[in-house]
Parts: structure tokens; C-alpha cells; sequence
């Protein structure tokens, strides 16, 4: 079976935001021995804000690496000269879709203020998917999900509480399942171990994390690992899926390692 994770950074610059690895740098080539330790066969970049260059790194990455790498790319939301990038986002090797955390200060309102009403239709014409951290806004990614059913939208990090741990990070778990009644809204089950006090193999989370996977089901469940913020090691990340969930085996498993995520943004991937 191989393995593609749904998120991973690297970066030439920058401070490296919340718990991520305090280097000033963490390339492609760094990524790829550390892939091929875990036995992770691909990866889809996430080029992080605090690099002002890592798009172009994430490029470089797909251009260098033929068939390793895909991308969820960027670009200044407030700045109205980037509003026509969206129709020629696709054109540039890997750039496979959008994605904005919205977790600095400056970016809390923007999902509700109109900064970003013009995005999700462009997208949908485009057909450009987009990632967020929508923990916090679900009742508004409804709404917008609702509004643009051909925009394929995806939640970070499993949809859970930032920050959270245990039981407090599932705070917003009912609203969450609600969600996957629309089939445009998919989930990253990235960064779990991060979401756990408990070690390896973290096993208080595995119900919450069963009920997600019931409601959105193999194909729209990716996952993905945010490495450089992880409490444990890269092959316990791929271990606590493959080995430690009974309840997820076979062709729901190959779906859940990469399938998924790999259709659901169009990235011609080979698995066979």
C-alpha cells in the first residue's frame, strides 16, 4: 500500500509559527528522508505564511521530485491584484488547490467580514479546492458550503478544537458531523497525535476519531500528519492508522493512507 500524507511544511525562511520545529529552514530533501523512514511515498505540501517564498519552494519541490509532491498554495488575500490568480492557479507545476489557516489575529474575522466572499465562487469556477481550519466558523463553512456545492472544500486537522487536548479538543465534534451530510466538505485527519496528552498510540482519541470517520466515511477522511509539529516520531504518525484502529482496514485503509485525498484534488498520483 503506499502512503501519501495530506499535509506537510517545509520553508527557506521565516519563524516558524505555534509548535513547529524552530529551524530557519527545512527542505524538500530533509522531508524525503524523513518520508522515507516512516515509509510515506507522497506528500502534499502546505506552503507555510511565515515563508514569503514557499510557494516558489513548493514548486521547486514538484518540479525536482516528479510525482512526489502536490500542492495547496497561497497568496496575499487583501492585495486586490491577486483576485485573477485563482483562474490560472492550476497552471503551475503541482499547484493542485488553496489553503488558508486563518489563525493569526489579523485573519480571525476574514471568513464573515467579506474579505473573502469573492474567493469560494472563483474557486468553484475554477475548480480549485481550498483547506482551512474552520474549527471555530463550522456553522459559517456550512453556509458556504452550501452556497457552492461544486466547491470542493476541505476541514484541517481533523476539525477539532486548536490547541485542545483529549476530551476538550472535541468540543465541537456534533457540529462537525453534521457537516459531512454535504459532499463537498472533507476532512484532514492531520496532526492527531498532537490532540492527545496520553503516548503512543494515543489511544483516547480513537473513538472521536471513529465517530468522524463514520459520518465522512473513507473517501473524504485524508490522512496526513503536520510532521514538524508532532509529538512523536514520523512512522508512529503512519502506525497509529495502520496498525492501532481495528476499525479501519482493506480498501477503507488504502482510501484513508492517500486514495482520498489524491482524488479528491485531482493529483494523478500512482498507487498501483
Amino acid at each position: 500500500m503506499k502512503i501519501v500524507d495530506a499535509q506537510v511544511h517545509i520553508w527557506s525562511s521565516g519563524k516558524p509559527s505555534g509548535h513547529h520545529r524552530p529551524s530557519s529552514t527545512f527542505t524538500a530533501e530533509e522531508l524525503l528522508k524523513e518520508m522515507a523512514e516512516a515509509g510515506v511515498d507522497g506528500a502534499l505540501l502546505h506552503p507555510p505564511s511565515w515563508d514569503p517564498n514557499s510557494n516558489e519552494m513548493a514548486v521547486e519541490a514538484v518540479t525536482n521530485h516528479p510525482g512526489r509532491f502536490a500542492t495547496m498554495g497561497w497568496f496575499q488575500l487583501k492585495d486586490p491584484a491577486n483576485r485573477g490568480r485563482i483562474e490560472t492557479w492550476k497552471q503551475r507545476p503541482g499547484m493542485l488547490g488553496l489553503r488558508w489557516a486563518l489563525v493569526l489575529p489579523e485573519q480571525a474575522t476574514w471568513h464573515e467580514d467579506g474579505t473573502m466572499d469573492w474567493v469560494w465562487p472563483a474557486a468553484e469556477r475554477a475548480g480549485v479546492p481550498i483547506a482551512t481550519m474552520a474549527w471555530r466558523f463550522l456553522p459559517t463553512l456550512r453556509r458556504i458550503a452550501e452556497a457552492h456545492p461544486n466547491l470542493r472544500l476541505i476541514i484541517d486537522h481533523c476539525g477539532l478544537v486548536r490547541s485542545a487536548q483529549d476530551d476538550a479538543a472535541f468540543g465541537t465534534l456534533e457540529e462537525l458531523l453534521t457537516l459531512a451530510k454535504l459532499p463537498n466538505v472533507a476532512i484532514k485527519a492531520t496532526g492527531a497525535p498532537a490532540y492527545s496528552s496520553h503516548p503512543y498510540p494515543f489511544r483516547n482519541i480513537h473513538d472521536g476519531l471513529h465517530r468522524i470517520f463514520d459520518a465522512y466515511g473513507p473517501e473524504r477522511f485524508f490522512w496526513g500528519t503536520d510532521i514538524t509539529r508532532m509529538p512523536c516520531r514520523y512512522r508512529q504518525c503512519v502506525t497509529m492508522f495502520t496498525e492501532e484502529l481495528p476499525w479501519l482496514k482493506g480498501k477503507d485503509l488504502e482510501w484513508v493512507m492517500g486514495r482520498g485525498v489524491a482524488k479528491w484534488i485531482g493529483w494523478e498520483f500512482t498507487f498501483d
